[in-house]
């Protein structure tokens, strides 16, 4: 666990490296993920990339502590600007390079407008929000109790309820539909690769457009025949593309 200033704790995986020399990855989870579901990428890119590994929970999720306050619309950019700032300040991560997913790959995007960061990794990155995706997220909302997926998130999260009502009620509130972020986009200096399933339900390429339209830096895309978690999908593929990324531009 990552104690945190102000007493709170986070969950934390940490793989380090036996290179001085190498960047750390510092990997944020997707809308309804943890450290833990990962699952086996932060171990296998650290062994790809020979880069010192860090995954950590939000609060809420996995068996970090609650969130000291109720998520807003607002929440992607709370965590990217007032939260991971101290996270890697604690870990001593300087100039990371960012992995997200999802959720977690638009709070790498709004963090990098805003501070020095090595390269990043945008997987299945949300710029705006498109129906489609809320589509998907109100169809989550009418399962969860049925189907078995509070059971199974149960298994990951100290407090399912918390980490699944956490993460959808921001994303259907209707303030929410007008979220966008692509001024910090437009601010991004740094190297970036977007990964993104063809057959993603949570978003199009309009979103990888997006951003290579945008941002300021080099942009490289992988398109995957997957849906919306490269990593878990198209694990060997992902990981390539991510330890060729690491070693060109991010050396």
């Amino acid at each position: 666990m990552l104690r945190m200033p102000d007493g709170t704790a986070l969950e934390l995986i940490e793989i380090p490296s036996l290179d001085a020399e190498a960047p750390t990855l510092v990997l944020l989870h997707e809308g309804l993920g943890s450290a833990r579901l990962w699952r086996d990428f932060p171990r296998a890119v650290a062994a790809a990339t020979g880069c010192g590994t860090i995954a950590f929970s939000r609060y809420g999720h996995g068996r970090s502590d609650p969130p000291p306050a109720p998520r807003t619309p607002q929440f992607m950019h709370e965590e990217a600007l007032d939260v991971l700032p101290v996270v890697l300040r604690e870990l001593e991560a300087a100039d990371p390079v960012l992995v997200g997913h999802s959720d977690g790959a638009s709070i790498a995007l709004i963090y990098a407008a805003e501070h020095r960061v090595r390269a990043l990794v945008a997987i299945a990155p949300h710029v705006f929000v498109e129906e489609m995706c809320l589509a998907e997220i109100r169809r989550a909302r009418h399962v969860y109790g049925r189907e078995g997926l509070r059971d199974r998130m149960a298994r990951h999260h100290r407090d399912p309820d918390a980490a699944f009502y956490g993460w959808n009620d921001v994303w259907l509130d209707p303030e929410f539909r007008a979220w966008d972020i692509s001024d910090s986009v437009a601010r991004i200096e740094c190297p970036i690769l977007l990964i993104q399933g063809e057959r993603d339900r949570y978003g199009t390429m309009a979103q990888l457009d997006a951003v290579e339209r945008l941002a300021r830096g080099p942009v490289e895309r992988v398109h995957l025949d997957c849906g919306h978690a490269p990593h878990l999908e198209r694990p060997e593929e992902t990981l390539e593309a991510v330890a060729g990324f690491v070693a060109t531009r991010a050396a």
